[in-house]
């Protein structure tokens, strides 16, 4: 499955221990992510991450073209709602491309570990039945 990471500011460090305690899960996937969120995430895990832009300089925009094609299968963005952020991904045009697809989505840490571990599960195989990717997976 592709997987994709986004997190704001405040959530990064978040998003990197999640994704420690969840590392033998997602390393049978692949993983892409913003910028700086993939960068820290590959750093502190070793996990193999593509990153796109970072988040101001359109990332965000980049995994939202890949989810409009279908190209992603789950994405895990952990969102800090109480800071005012011009600038960070737009939250809502996220949301709907993940409802038009019907992509599942996570927007905290709590959803993020009920995904994760339906995924590990086999819960969201049916993902590859309605849309069979190819071996090499983001790029």
């Amino acid at each position: 499955m592709n997987i994709a990471l986004i997190a704001h500011d405040k959530k990064k460090e978040l998003m990197v221990q999640f994704c420690t305690a969840y590392k033998f899960i997602l390393a049978k996937h692949n993983l892409c992510a913003t910028g700086m969120t993939g960068r820290l995430v590959s750093e502190a895990t070793g996990l193999n991450v593509h990153q796109f832009l970072s988040g101001q300089q359109g990332g965000d925009q980049q995994i939202g073209a890949r989810i409009a094609y279908n190209e992603i299968d789950m994405l895990l963005f952990f969102r800090d709602p109480l800071t005012n952020r011009q600038p960070e991904p737009d939250v809502a045009s996220l949301i709907k491309l993940c409802d038009i697809h019907n992509i599942p989505l996570a927007t905290n840490v709590a959803t993020a570990e009920v995904l994760i571990l339906g995924l590990e599960r086999g819960d969201l195989e049916w993902r590859e039945i309605v849309n069979p990717k190819s071996e090499n997976g983001i790029s």
